[in-house]
């Protein structure tokens, strides 16, 4: 019996592999002045979190992320400065590289890359994934800022659209918008059932699926 009861029990945990969620939460990025570098992310406007005291950690969350950044005395091993192009998901890059140097970060030019590497600019067609600008923290750690309005096929749960904040919702109806108004230019007429168009748009482009017309 004891060994039908290990082969039983052995089979309930095999069933669970794979269904237990493991979230990204927290990525520790290398740092040389604890101070410094908590002042340069309070600057950009990241919340900081409540760390368990005495714990020498320092967290922070940028806007509308799932994911926190942590840095502390003596919790990497890594060399201050080593941690290169993480990338911060945004819906419009002109108006997050804008935020940034309003509060005195220093941004690259927004670009784009080409056949030839990087151009300036950018993405002529505003393809999503096509967008990009970097700035450091002082120690030269690198953040890479990519512009998505639409995620690519399979890539989201086609089921749940949500935003991330405020602005990520803001940006989603001003290009719905955008697009309906093409939409009534083609048709000739006033589409008086325009929220149910809006959140089909929306609801479209967020899961990667053909946008209404």
């Amino acid at each position: 019996m004891s060994t039908t009861a290990i082969r039983s029990q052995d089979a309930t945990n095999g069933a669970r592999v794979g269904q237990v969620d493991m979230k990204l939460e927290v990525v520790t990025i290398p740092v040389s002045d604890v101070d410094r570098a908590t002042k340069f992310y309070v600057g950009l406007g990241w919340r900081q979190d409540v760390t368990p005291p005495g714990s020498g950690v320092v967290q922070f969350t940028p806007p509308g992320s799932e994911c926190s950044v942590q840095f502390g005395t003596n919790r990497t091993s890594a060399a201050p400065g080593s941690a290169q192009n993480q990338f911060l998901i945004v819906s419009d890059i002109l108006a997050a590289r804008d935020d940034l140097v309003r509060r005195g970060v220093e941004v690259s030019e927004v670009f784009h890359l080409g056949r030839e590497g990087r151009v300036s600019g950018p993405d002529p067609e505003h393809r999503s994934y096509g967008s990009y600008a970097t700035f450091s923290d002082p120690d030269g750690n690198r953040w890479l800022l990519q512009e998505i309005t639409t995620r690519l096929p399979g890539r989201i749960d086609a089921t749940a659209t949500t935003f991330g904040s405020a602005s990520d919702l803001a940006s989603a109806l001003r290009r719905a918008e955008a697009a309906h108004g093409q939409h009534e230019k083609r048709t000739g007429q006033r589409d008086a059932e325009w929220p149910d168009w809006y959140a089909a748009y929306m609801v479209a482009e967020h899961a990667g699926r053909k946008l209404p017309t």
